[in-house]
């Protein structure tokens, strides 16, 4: 009896000094993965590919542990990256190009590109059937902030379209970003520029209508890319190559399957939107090619978006592509296809 007694002890011992090695284990397994700071400029489905590698553990089967972090805006993103905040940023790569041309030592390269359209859409108050541009001359439309992205290449479009707009339209750029729809809800302006989900909420609340897509009629652009200080790229380029290739499986996955797949993975992100509407936005992104099918952010492109800034009255004087854009990361992850 003893003998039983002392063989069960000795079993209890045992097993929870295998809980304990199996506990510590875990603990070191969890320790391997890098913790790196993401703060991207808005959170939106128009970000597909990034919530698809988020969700699917793309990060963590890198080695990362991924923290996101929402600036609201651009110029915030930037401050936060070069405060150290952020280990990298998801913005507009004209804030890169503003940093570099104010004598930054320290600038942002811009290492990868996720869209390769604008994500917004013109909003009026009623339907319109066979929209023109020349239909905002004279109107108030709520835009975006000075130097951003979206509210130059919307000023991009009306000057393709011979429209000026500082003459010929009121664009209102002094509400903050993310509350143009709340103040288009609120009775202002006659049109507004937005981002999803706020386009197609203002239409399912009967409050607005989309018309018109920028980035139908802008053609291709390279609107948002990822960037991290040129210190940290030099001190980190492993946490970089790895973070881009999880983001290369997440691009991977959207242009090798349907929107309502897509959905389905990135519902979790969108907890305040229901599956149908998630759904009805990855399509209308889809359908116009929003998304790129490799990271490589090309020198054609690059000259565009300075073309775009030229027109727009923000740059003076052109920047070298060669120190704003690195490719190396993006072309690994292509080759690990």
């Amino acid at each position: 009896m003893k003998l039983k007694k002392t063989a069960k002890c000795l079993l209890a011992l045992f097993l929870a000094f295998a809980t304990v090695i199996s506990t510590t284990g875990c603990g070191k397994s969890e320790s391997r993965l890098t913790k790196v700071t993401l703060n991207e400029v808005a959170h939106s489905i128009f970000y597909a590919p990034q919530y698809v590698a988020i969700e699917n553990g793309y990060f963590e089967e890198e080695g990362i542990d991924l923290e996101l972090v929402t600036g609201f805006g651009a110029d915030k993103v930037m401050s936060a990256l070069i405060a150290g905040e952020a280990d990298i940023g998801f913005m507009g790569a004209e804030s890169s190009v503003y940093l570099y041309s104010e004598g930054a030592s320290n600038y942002a390269v811009n290492f990868a590109q996720l869209t390769q359209r604008a994500g917004n859409f013109l909003v009026a108050r009623k339907p319109i059937e066979n929209f023109t541009w020349d239909m905002l001359k004279g109107k108030d439309v709520l835009g975006g902030r000075k130097g951003g992205m979206p509210e130059m290449v919307f000023e991009y479009i009306l000057n393709k379209n011979g429209i000026d707009p500082m003459a010929d339209l009121n664009i209102d750029q002094s509400i903050d970003f993310g509350s143009t729809a709340a103040a288009f809800s609120g009775g202002q302006g006659e049109f507004t520029v937005e981002f999803e989900p706020s386009a197609t909420a203002l239409e399912s609340a009967g409050e607005g209508y989309v018309v018109a897509s920028l980035g139908v009629d802008s053609g291709y652009v390279p609107y948002t890319s990822y960037s991290t200080t040129k210190e940290y790229m030099e001190e980190n380029a492993d946490v970089i190559q790895h973070f881009t290739n999880a983001l290369q499986k997440g691009m991977e996955y959207v242009n090798t399957h349907t929107p309502e797949e897509i959905a389905k993975v990135i519902a979790p992100q969108f907890e305040e939107t229901d599956l149908e509407t998630i759904e009805t936005i990855v399509k209308r992104y889809h359908e116009q090619d929003t998304w790129k099918d490799n990271l490589v952010f090309e020198e054609s492109s690059f000259d565009l978006l300075q073309n775009i800034l030229n027109s727009a009255g923000e740059l003076d004087n052109r920047v070298p592509y060669d120190k704003l854009v690195d490719n190396q990361f993006a072309k690994k992850a292509q080759e690990k296809k």
